[in-house]
Order: structure tokens, then C-alpha cells, then sequence
């Protein structure tokens, strides 16, 4: 064997060995390519998918609050009507007057008087309007005096000297005791159906 044969062997083996390693490395390159791309097809597609969630939960949250936002608006306005329904009704006891007015009066006085059986002087406050309207009803109870006034609807505020006890049986107190063991009731006839 001569060298030039041994060199060309050489050679061959290199060249062959080139040709595998070229081959390797573009099979190589073709895998890393290939799995570069499925991963980067992976990454998109997650990207869309997280990029749809967002969507959707932005559009959820938006929806939501324009569901709150709606809800609270409808009360509001529930809130406004009965608001003007109890300032109607407080406008109409307001202007109860004459025999009607005496005789819730006296009604009212006389339940507030039963707390006062053992006292020697009772006081009694109520409307200014109503002054002359309780003189003449007080004159019907002994040691009832009216004291003053008081800012209300109607009725009588009224306690002892000496005694802890007031008790407010104004129209006003009435009014809203009555209002607010009904209001259920109230706001279902005024928004039934809605």
C-alpha cells in the first residue's frame, strides 16, 4: 500500500465522515428547527387562548358591572319613589285637621297619659299650630299643662316632672312605625312586577 493510498484512504475516511457529520448536523438542525417551530406554534396558540380568557373575563367584568351598575340605578330610583310616596303621605297627616285632628289628638294623649297616672304635673309639647287645639283638649286632664313646642306633624310629646319617662306620640312617630312595619308591603304594591 502506498502512502498516496493511504492518504487517499484517509481522505475518503475524512470526507466520509464529513458527509455523516454534515448529515447529522442537518438532521439535527432540521429536529431543532421542527421543534423550535411546534414550540413556537404552542406559544402562539397559548397566547391566543390566555389572549381569549382575558377577553372573555374582561367582557364578563363588564357585563357585571353593568348588571350592578343597572341594579343599583332600579334601586335608587325604588329608593326615590318611596321617598316621595312617605313624603305624600306625611304631607296629607300634616294637613289632618278639625274634628279628625282633635280626635287623634286626644287619642294619642290619652295613651301617652297612662304612663303618667301617679303624677302631679305633666307636661305637654306639640305643634305650634296646634297650641289652641291642646289648650282645649288639656283643660279635659288634671295637672296637664302645655309646656311648649315641639317640632312634629302633630300629637303630643309628653313626661313628668321628676319622671324619666317622655313619650313621644307625635304624628310623625306614628307615621313612621306604621311605615316601617308596612314597607314590604308598600314597596311590593308600588313595584309589583317590576
Amino acid at each position: 500500500m502506498s502512502l498516496d493510498t493511504v492518504v487517499e484512504d484517509i481522505r475518503d475516511d475524512a470526507r466520509a465522515r464529513a458527509e455523516e457529520l454534515r448529515e447529522e448536523g442537518e438532521t439535527r438542525a432540521e429536529e431543532i428547527t421542527s421543534e423550535a417551530e411546534t414550540e413556537a406554534e404552542e406559544i402562539v396558540a397559548e397566547a391566543e387562548r390566555e389572549a381569549e380568557q382575558e377577553i372573555d373575563q374582561e367582557r364578563e367584568q363588564r357585563l357585571s358591572s353593568a348588571k350592578l351598575e343597572a341594579k343599583q340605578d332600579r334601586l335608587e330610583a325604588r329608593r326615590e319613589a318611596l321617598q316621595d310616596v312617605h313624603d305624600s303621605v306625611e304631607a296629607a297627616v300634616a294637613d289632618i285637621d278639625g274634628d279628625e285632628r282633635e280626635e287623634l289628638t286626644r287619642a294619642l294623649l290619652d295613651a301617652a297619659a297612662t304612663e303618667f297616672d301617679d303624677a302631679d304635673s305633666v307636661q305637654v309639647y306639640g305643634r305650634a299650630d296646634d297650641a289652641d287645639l291642646l289648650e282645649s283638649v288639656l283643660a279635659d286632664y288634671d295637672g296637664y299643662e302645655l309646656a311648649g313646642e315641639t317640632e312634629c306633624l302633630g300629637g303630643v310629646v309628653v313626661e313628668a316632672e321628676g319622671s324619666r319617662v317622655r313619650v313621644n306620640n307625635t304624628f310623625d312617630s306614628v307615621l313612621e312605625e306604621v311605615w316601617e312595619e308596612n314597607l314590604r308591603e308598600i314597596s311590593d304594591q308600588l313595584f309589583e312586577g317590576r
